[in-house]
């Protein structure tokens, strides 16, 4: 409970009196959602200010909740398992890339920590229903479904439900509970199968995609967890949130393209486009598949999420050679390159078709085409024959090959089976070197940037607690942008850093940045706007009342980060799981890169600097100093 102010101050000549303090929660509910499907429970449980301020919300509730509850040693697909939804205290705000929410649990990739965020309208809902986010635990004995409104939850059956891709499945429980306006957080046929990178829809065409919480999803017979609400809590100042509103009022180039537009040409010629599983990196069909030509051809659209202006967000429709459903929206730039050039494939036709499949199924389309880019170079090199693919021929530019082996991982048939299990699950049960083409670290496949060329992406994909994921950091060519640099000013830093230097300077601002980014899964805002720390400190103050400031900020960011990495240690995660794929050590075969590669010398060198600056010893376990004075119990 929150203690009463304390009285006035004497009269004149005395100290001023103590303004009054706002009740707690604002921005806040003050609850979050416990479901037992086992027991069929569910209860209200009451948040404390401490562990609001300490964790904010989104990724700090996952690490903070995951860490605090989970047994270590469990198994990612069992009941112990739990599945974290978790809002942020502007979640909901009329303000741009506020509709963001974020969803962890114990990743069957990894068995590290999996986090995964995604914008919609779901969490909208779920905010104005009045809680900060869910926690699922148990296995239901039979299909169910989650319907959250307005401070009420119940569990209802979803039989009827299983095995419906993720658009039926939405308007099938919109059509039983009678409302269209209820938006849901959902899986299809890909969740159910426990594909284990399988993700979780909020809504047709977001996705929340990395480390397969739609498999831990699946796992427990949750169907979807359907959302409505009316009433949005209130804020402490809204003239400071109005504030960064009208900095945030101008127009968003991406709204032209969304990810993936004309600057995929700018990519390959750089060498940041992965290209036939990160083995090659010329790839000239790259002027068949941008957002450009997307823009020009099949695109109908473009649409945003929650009350935001920007619209990133492709819609495409298409009757032939593929029909393609306008409600799963339009391949963004990771999936342009997972299912495009990472695959050899320059079909926008059939990319934007897998797409589609992806979307319906309920499928991480960075580790769907990840694996099928693995898959066909084990093909290529005799690792898997047409025997074991029922004579599918999985050859790298196959945009045939590419579509069959998403319909047949999604449902574990036949070779699918193999490639439901990812690369690192794979090249275990392939053998004969099969390891030398399976990129990802910690299990996770790697985003479709490439780290030969950008020493602070390479970091993140080292060091980041839950594998290989491309949001851990900035890329190294807008550090170097003297315009995107100067938010680095204030901390010390004034000169802009060559996109290609590894200074001990740049890895502690790859520490800044972690933290940054880190904040703001935990505020739950989107990187579209480009929120600066200022803004997100007076959002957060303007919601809540407290007065965090930017040093607060680094430091819960730091508290997130080193519990996650503690979290991971538990579950038997060492120094030797920072490390890259030996691909990365040697150039391309052609293109931009075919002279460049990672000295892994330096690299080490700067991983244990990392360390040192995080309060983590030698190997990489934060001292318990460190923990201590964090605060981390």
């Amino acid at each position: 409970m929150v203690e009463k102010n304390a009285a006035p101050g004497p009269g004149p000549g005395g100290p001023p009196p103590i303004p009054p303090k706002p009740p707690f929660p604002m921005g806040y509910n003050g609850k979050m959602l416990r479901v037992n499907l086992t027991t069929k429970t569910i209860t209200n449980e009451t948040l404390s200010e401490e562990v609001c301020r300490k964790y904010l919300g989104g990724a700090g509730f996952v690490a903070y909740f995951l860490y605090k509850e989970l047994k270590p040693g469990i198994d990612p697909l069992g009941p112990e398992n739990k599945l974290v939804f978790a809002l942020g205290p502007i979640t909901g705000m009329v303000l741009p890339g506020a509709a963001r929410n974020s969803i962890g649990a114990k990743s069957p990739l990894s068995k590290g920590i999996a986090k995964a965020e995604s914008g919609g309208f779901w969490r909208a809902e779920l905010k104005r229903a009045g809680y900060d986010g869910v926690i699922v635990e148990g296995k239901a004995d039979k299909p169910v479904y989650l319907w959250v409104h307005d401070g009420e939850a119940s569990i209802r059956d979803a039989s009827h439900l299983w095995g419906k891709e993720t658009a039926e499945t939405e308007a099938a429980i919109r059509a039983e509970l009678g409302d269209e306006h209820i938006h849901l957080a959902m899986i299809g046929p890909a969740g159910e199968n426990m594909v284990r990178y399988a993700c979780i829809m909020e809504g047709c065409h977001d996705a929340a995609g990395r480390g397969g919480v739609g498999a831990v999803m699946g796992s427990k017979n949750l169907k979807a967890i359907a959302a409505r609400g009316h009433n949005l809590p209130g804020v402490v100042d809204a003239d400071k949130i109005k504030e960064v509103r009208q900095q945030l009022n101008h127009p968003f180039p991406i709204s032209m393209f969304g990810t993936g537009g004309p600057d995929m040409l700018h990519g390959e010629q750089t060498g940041d486009l992965p290209v036939r599983n990160f083995r090659d990196s010329a790839f000239p069909e790259v002027a068949q598949i941008h957002g450009g030509v997307l823009k020009d051809t099949i695109r109908i659209g473009m649409e945003g999420c929650f009350a935001c202006p920007i619209r990133c967000k492709k819609v495409v429709k298409l009757e032939a050679p593929y029909k393609i459903e306008p409600a799963y929206g339009g391949p963004e730039y990771e999936t342009l390159a997972s299912l495009g050039s990472n695959c050899g494939v320059g079909d926008l036709q059939a990319i934007c078709k897998g797409n589609e499949r992806c979307n319906a199924y309920s499928l991480d389309t960075i580790s769907t085409g990840a694996v099928i880019s693995f898959a066909m170079e084990c093909y290529e090199n005799g690792l898997i024959t047409k025997k074991d693919t029922g004579g599918l021929e999985l050859k790298f530019g196959s945009a045939e090959a590419m579509l069959k082996a998403i319909d047949l991982l999604a449902k574990r048939e036949g070779i699918g089976d193999l490639l439901a299990e990812g690369t690192a699950r794979m090249a275990q049960k392939l053998g004969k070197g099969s390891e030398a083409y399976a990129m990802n670290t910690k299990g996770l496949e790697f985003g479709m940037h490439e780290p030969r060329i950008g020493p602070l992406l390479a970091t993140s994909y080292f060091v980041s607690p839950t594998g290989a994921d491309h949001c851990h950091a900035e890329p190294d060519g807008m550090m170097a942008n003297p315009f995107i640099f100067g938010q680095f000013h204030s901390h010390g830093w004034q000169t802009a850093l060559g996109p290609n230097d590894l200074t001990p300077a740049k890895v502690a601002i790859f520490k800044m940045l972690e933290c940054y980014n880190i904040i703001k899964d935990s505020v739950a805002v989107c990187h579209f706007p480009g929120l600066s720390f200022e803004q997100m400190s007076q959002l957060v103050n303007g919601a809540v009342g407290w007065d965090t400031g930017v040093p607060e900020l680094l430091r819960i960011g730091e508290r997130i980060i080193t519990t996650m990495r503690l979290f991971n240690m538990r579950e038997g995660m060492s120094e030797a799981d920072d490390a890259m794929p030996k691909r990365f050590y040697g150039p391309t075969t052609d293109g931009a890169l075919a002279k460049l590669k990672i000295d892994p010398k330096a690299y080490e060198r700067m991983r244990k600097y990392y360390y040192t600056i995080m309060g983590w010893d030698s190997r990489g376990v934060p001292l318990p100093e460190k923990v201590e004075e964090l605060g981390i119990n």
